[in-house]
């Protein structure tokens, strides 16, 4: 199967998200937020009152100032009830909005649990097409990074901009009670804002879009180095990648640095010059007014207010930057969640006698390029079938339409009379077992690695290990079935992982068993262990095995030579070996003169 090296199909490469797909990602930020709606309008309504709490306390000193200092009144009741009601406003707002935060923080998590649950969820089911095309750090990134990044967003940005929109609201509340015409020329300040949001907002997506991309890249760039680490430094290649990386990585910081000037500029500083600019038009107009000692605690109320919205506004622009980046992460994931998974198939009735054929089916990736032409093929119940070729052949393609990773463009597959795509998703991945030629172990112990967490017991597990002839190199290590065996099975050689394998795939008593190329890269012993274990399943279980080693499948009920996606010959082992000048001698020869 070919696995090109491409981005994910929908990635929107090198820019900002289109208008359409940021409203997407908004949408998706919405739904995964919905279960907390009750939730999020009881903070916002109580982040709304510590904002009018906190509004209260300019007030209070606008009384202190006009009607106790100016006259030099110091009654010691009238005095502490103010000083009171300013602490007790003051400590009211904070414990009202250090309970909402909290709240908040709830929210976000629980949310972007959802968020990760459903993205992961979606990925399991994803066809195998998607995979020839995706590139692994680039996945890993949609599901940690960039769900990371929308976590922020509920937790941080949404948190200041409630904050900083209660405290607008309050403080714009108080003025207009004290004064409507001044209260007036503070409003201005609120264009002025929307004004640098939108010019940061143009300014800065491209580069927030490309930041997000290059660091997929660097995660992509680090995944595939990692897992080629001994070719690379065996063919001396670690130089040139350390340069393409250094590209990648340089491509990344000048992005960051397209954020940090877009922020430099039009968010805090500019803001602060409006903060002044504000400061002097309330002062203008106070000085155009007849002096009087009443309007000494109204510019006092008025000078903190502007404080109070002003500060707020810094706040909520502030937190833009990571809004942008959030929206961008969201319109990513949206776009991975688009992705076309396979379609569900119910309850179906589970595969009894494993009876496998294929009528004139044709496939190919492209399907304009077909690989399987026109093929046909009946496999009994319980019998053993092998199935060789040279490399191009088309085995490995045919095995993934048996394993439905691939629906054919044209024919039919159908097991026990059953078209393949109507049998049940739980009944088919049941009754269907796979031993591939890279066999996949968790850093787990044997018994996980065997259980799969099929909730499995002790003596199934046992006896699937028997029956793959692996029990015995299983109670020799040092714990036994309780032995953890490394990252990727590192602890055990090629033949044990590939034991592990199989015992893994009878462990689920499967019907049908499929093997790609399973003994390809396992010693001579090994190979005979495999035999044993196959030939003991003959009668019970199908099985239908790709094969490199020619030796594995000698013993099959038939075997199917495959040539440019048709069967070009078909037979035992002797009755190939029959054929003068045919493909399956002439590989069977070649084998045996390499050996």
């Amino acid at each position: 199967m070919p696995h090109e090296a491409t981005a994910l199909p929908s990635e929107a490469r090198r820019g900002a998200p289109a208008a359409g797909e940021r409203r997407r990602g908004f949408a998706l930020l919405a739904r995964a937020a919905a279960p907390d709606a009750r939730s999020l309008g009881w903070a916002s309504g109580w982040l709304a009152v510590a904002g009018l709490l906190e509004a209260i306390g300019p007030i209070l000193g606008k009384v202190f100032i006009d009607e106790h200092l100016l006259p030099r009144d110091f009654e010691p009741i009238a005095i502490g009830a103010l000083l009171a009601g300013m602490l007790l406003t003051g400590l009211a707002a904070s414990a009202l909005r250090y309970l909402q935060l909290v709240r908040l923080a709830g929210l976000a998590m629980r949310s972007v649990r959802r968020l990760r649950e459903w993205v992961y969820d979606h990925v399991l089911w994803l066809p195998m097409a998607f995979f020839d095309r995706a590139i692994t750090g680039q996945l890993v990134s949609r599901i940690t990074n960039d769900t990371e990044q929308i976590r922020q967003l509920y937790q941080q940005v949404l948190f200041e901009v409630l904050q900083g929109l209660t405290v607008l609201l309050g403080a714009i509340v108080a003025m207009a009670w004290l004064d409507w015409r001044l209260m007036l020329i503070v409003l201005l300040l609120l264009p002025a804002t929307v004004a640098i949001i939108v010019a940061y907002q143009r300014w800065s997506a491209p580069a927030v879009a490309r930041s997000r991309e290059l660091r997929s890249d660097i995660n992509a760039q680090m995944a595939e180095s990692i897992a080629g680490m001994s070719v690379l430094q065996a063919t001396g290649a670690a130089p040139r990648f350390a340069r393409r990386f250094a590209e990648t990585n340089d491509g990344y910081y000048r992005a960051r640095l397209g954020e940090v000037r877009a922020n430099a500029w039009l968010l805090r500083p500019a803001l602060d010059l409006l903060n002044i600019l504000l400061i002097v038009a309330v002062i203008t107009a106070f000085g155009l007014k007849p002096f009087d000692g009443l309007q000494i605690g109204l510019l006092y109320a008025f000078i903190t207010y502007i404080a109070r919205v002003v500060e707020p506004l810094i706040q909520i622009t502030m937190q833009f930057s990571l809004l942008q980046q959030a929206v961008i992460a969201a319109a990513r994931v949206n776009a991975l969640l688009a992705e076309g998974g396979t379609a569900a198939v119910g309850e179906g009735r589970r595969i009894e006698a494993g009876h496998v054929r294929l009528a004139s089916v044709t496939f190919g990736y492209d399907p304009h390029e077909p690989v399987l032409h026109d093929l046909s093929l009946d496999v009994p119940p319980g019998r053993f079938y092998g199935i060789v070729g040279h490399t191009g052949a088309g085995k490995s393609t045919l095995l993934a339409l048996l394993l439905r990773f691939y629906a054919p463009q044209a024919g039919r597959i159908e097991i026990d009379g059953v078209p393949l795509a109507a049998i049940g998703d739980a009944q088919f991945r049941a009754d269907v077992g796979l031993v591939p030629q890279e066999p996949f172990l968790l850093a787990a112990s044997a018994r996980e690695n065997i259980d799969m967490g099929r909730g499995l017991t002790d003596a199934q597990i046992e006896a699937a290990a028997r029956a793959a002839r692996a029990h015995e190199f299983i109670v020799a290590l040092e714990s036994g079935y309780d032995t953890p065996l490394g990252e990727v099975g590192a602890r055990l050689s090629s033949g044990q992982k590939q034991l592990i394998a199989v015992a893994r795939a009878l462990a689920g008593r499967p019907k049908i068993l499929f093997l790609d190329e399973a003994t390809a890269r396992i010693d001579s012993e090994t190979e005979r262990l495999v035999q044993q274990a196959l030939a003991a399943l003959h009668g019970q279980v199908t099985v239908i095995a790709i094969a490199h080693r020619l030796s594995t499948i000698r013993a099959a009920d038939r075997i199917v030579v495959l040539n440019h996606g048709r069967i070009a010959e078909q037979g035992t082992h002797e009755e190939l070996m029959a054929i003068d000048g045919g493909i399956y001698q002439r590989l069977y020869l070649l084998q045996q003169i390499g050996e």
